[in-house]
């Protein structure tokens, strides 16, 4: 099974842990950001990753190398200039498509500054039943953006905070505004459908797909433990979180 580790941004939240060094590599506990992503994905049967890189890129190369890749095989797509979530991944296609055996089976895009005990074996199983083009792992939390679903679980639309201006897409009469995770299970038939150019967000894609009939569900996650670690306090709680045993990795 194949995956795709975001963690090209500039991680400005996270400053000054990101003053000389790039957020991937900012230590919870003694473990990269990088790592821990890593060893969750190894643990669900990954081994082929692609990572995207910009800030700092040479020491995540260095970083991979000195650690043996983790034992995983693992290419670099670097990124000159940021290309977004969607960018992102249509750069990094050609990793998903360069064999044949894998070319139906689905992949994991994941962010690099987010920890959780999310199931994604159950999320694959969610996903490939239901013949999604696209799962999203969703908890019902603030967040200061939604994704709005209907009871079929489908993707409807957007939005900035719960009183702002909605972007829907034929919504029916009643959706549900749930929080996205940073962590996707993607049919790799997706990467042909992406008609987008340049620096875009994956979520523009998903919104566009799923006006003309595309499957792309939500796989509600909100029995699993899930933290943003985009800024210092979060990486503090994060790391007491594992000390007390509350996220166990």
């Amino acid at each position: 099974m194949k995956a795709m580790v975001l963690a090209a941004g500039l991680g400005t939240r996270l400053r000054p842990l990101t003053d000389d060094r790039p957020k991937a590599l900012v230590e919870i506990a003694g473990r990269t950001m990088l790592e821990i992503t890593l060893t969750r994905l190894r643990g669900f049967g990954v081994h082929d990753v692609i990572i995207n890189v910009h800030h700092f890129a040479n020491l995540v190369l260095q970083y991979l190398k000195a650690n043996d890749n983790f034992g995983m095989r693992i290419a670099v797509s670097h990124e000159p200039v940021l290309l977004d979530t969607g960018g992102g991944l249509k750069k990094a296609a050609y990793f998903f498509l360069e064999d044949s055996n894998h070319f139906a089976e689905p992949f994991i895009l994941h962010n690099v500054d987010v920890i959780s005990t999310i199931d994604l074996g159950r999320m694959l199983q969610f996903h490939t039943e239901n013949q999604a083009l696209a799962t999203l792992a969703v908890q019902d939390r603030e967040t200061s953006r939604y994704l709005l679903f209907d009871q079929q679980l489908q993707l409807r639309g957007r939005r900035s905070g719960r009183d702002q201006e909605t972007e829907v897409d034929r919504s029916p009469p009643h959706t549900q505004a749930l929080a996205f995770s940073g962590i996707h299970v993607i049919s790799p038939r997706l990467l042909a459908m992406m008609t987008e150019e340049g620096v875009f967000s994956i979520v523009t894609s998903y919104l566009g797909l799923a006006a003309r009939g595309e499957k792309v569900l939500a796989f509600r996650a909100d029995e699993y433990y899930w933290r943003d670690l985009g800024k210092p306090e979060n990486v503090r709680q994060a790391a007491q979180d594992l000390k007390e045993r509350v996220l166990v990795q």
